[in-house]
């Protein structure tokens, strides 16, 4: 194996390490060294976990060590919470154990003007062949090894989103967010600084991650755009890859620079680099988790056509105006798929594309509609809308809707839009839980769809374009 696969090959541990020892563990409820260890214990991490701190004997009934040097067995994960002027010698000491990864918690590095100190540590690493990430960073999570060393939440969902952040304070926050969300994730990863293993390490790294269907960043800067590119354009090949990109403005972009000590760069240089390896750059949180919930969730569409069924008129004009934003093709229904949804709704509804139901429609409408909608290849995407009426109990709807998307296998992208009081809250949630991707306006539920399509048609694209090479 050469040196940089070897070097490649040792980000794994950061999340599947077997063992982690926690150097800075703290006895005391509030201290950072403290919450990472216990929510490394809480999670459920299966591997063996080792606190270092001088001054204790036993944190959270685990045997505490004076050094790493003092842990009996391998140690695969470094969590390193100390004060900035001793990492060095306690890195030093990790090479020494033979330690492969490090997640660098320490502030007070190159964010506040300290690079000699940060290249010191890169020195050291790299001559140990040690992986971190950080410095000034709040940890990394990993789902399916049930590690969560980090002084985030402690209840983090499992999913198939892979969190990559390079804010601190605001990747703490929307892991909270995405619990009350119920939106699951595989990984979250803080960059901090990005010393050593930046975004296009952790895109190498996801692409072949059997755990992870899509890729969200919140990205300041990029230390090395070119390399990112050619990592991006690999793994959008396979996953797709959603940016948020901080710093649009003048006055952002100062603001990136003071925070992380990142150079933002101008603005149209991302926009063009995005497009060209198929990253889609989302505008805000919202709009990016929105779009990876439906990458989770749906599958490729078969072709351009889309379809909207709802009941109602004023609902069904407003997924149709963002349809055109968003440059999705509503299909021209010919003659007989007409035919075939006149039967599922009152005579005075409409059976063209939006296909409305009427506010008369319950169960068997919907049923019915959907049923036309799955089983004509014609069709190649659904949009279902639902405004709610005293007929319909939401979360029954749900349940009908869910049936018949199992009973079709999940073949087409669906996308719903429930609007209404506190049952479409709920009746949205059942149909997440069961693999459809719900959102409370229409705009959100279009918008999601639409990331797919781009997605898919760049791929398409550019699969033809390396073919013909």
């Amino acid at each position: 194996m050469s040196q940089e696969k070897h070097m490649e090959s040792r980000i794994k541990y950061l999340f599947f390490p077997k063992s982690v020892a926690v150097i800075g563990a703290s006895r005391s409820p509030g201290k950072i060294g403290h919450e990472i260890l216990r929510n490394i214990v809480e999670y459920g991490f299966k591997g063996r976990v080792y606190p270092v701190n001088p001054r204790a004997d036993k944190i959270l009934e685990l045997k505490c060590y004076k050094s790493i040097l003092e842990v009996p067995d391998e140690v695969d994960l470094a969590v390193i919470s100390i004060p900035a002027k001793f990492v060095p010698a306690v890195l030093e000491e990790c090479g020494k154990k033979g330690v492969k990864a490090a997640a660098i918690i320490s502030s007070g590095f190159k964010e506040v003007g300290n690079v000699e100190l940060e290249e010191r540590i890169v020195e050291i690493a790299r001559k140990y062949g040690i992986r971190f990430i950080g410095p000034n960073i709040f940890g990394v999570y990993s789902a399916p090894s049930k590690l969560n060393a980090t002084f985030g939440p402690t209840e983090v969902l499992a999913g198939k989103i892979a969190f990559i952040t390079q804010s601190g304070a605001l990747g703490i926050a929307l892991m909270g967010w995405t619990i009350f969300a119920g939106i699951g994730l595989s990984a979250v990863v803080s960059l901090g600084n990005k010393a050593d293993v930046d975004e296009a390490d952790l895109l190498k790294y996801f692409v072949n991650d059997e755990h992870t269907k899509v890729v969200l960043i919140y990205m300041e800067g990029l230390n090395n755009g070119r390399r990112f590119m050619e990592a991006a354009m690999h793994c959008s090949l396979k996953k797709p890859i959603i940016v948020i990109k901080a710093g649009r403005s003048e006055r952002g972009a100062r603001a990136v620079a003071s925070h992380t000590g990142s150079l933002a760069g101008s603005d149209v240089f991302y926009d063009v680099a995005f497009k060209q390896c198929g990253v889609l750059r989302a505008l805000n949180v919202e709009e990016a988790f929105d779009w990876a919930r439906a990458f989770t969730e749906l599958p490729e569409p078969k072709g351009d056509n889309v379809v909207i069924i709802t009941n109602g008129g004023g609902i069904g004009v407003m997924a149709t105006d963002a349809c055109s934003d968003y440059g999705l093709n509503l299909m021209e229904l010919p003659r007989d798929l007409i035919e075939e949804f006149k039967k599922c709704m009152p005579p005075f509804g409409s059976p063209k594309n939006p296909v409305d139901l009427t506010g008369q429609a319950a169960y068997d409408e919907y049923s019915r509609a959907l049923k036309v909608a799955f089983s004509d290849d014609r069709i190649h995407s659904i949009i279902l809308l639902f405004c709610q009426t005293a007929v319909v109990d939401p979360p029954k709807l749900s349940e009908v809707i869910s049936d018949i998307v199992r009973e079709y296998k999940h073949c087409k992208p669906i996308v719903a839009c429930y609007i209404g009081g506190e049952e479409c809250q709920k009746a949205m949630r059942i149909l997440e839980q069961n693999g459809i991707p719900a959102y409370p306006t229409p705009e959100r539920a279009v918008s999601s769809l639409a990331a797919i399509y781009r997605w898919a048609k760049w791929k398409k694209k550019m699969l033809k374009k390396l073919k013909g090479k």
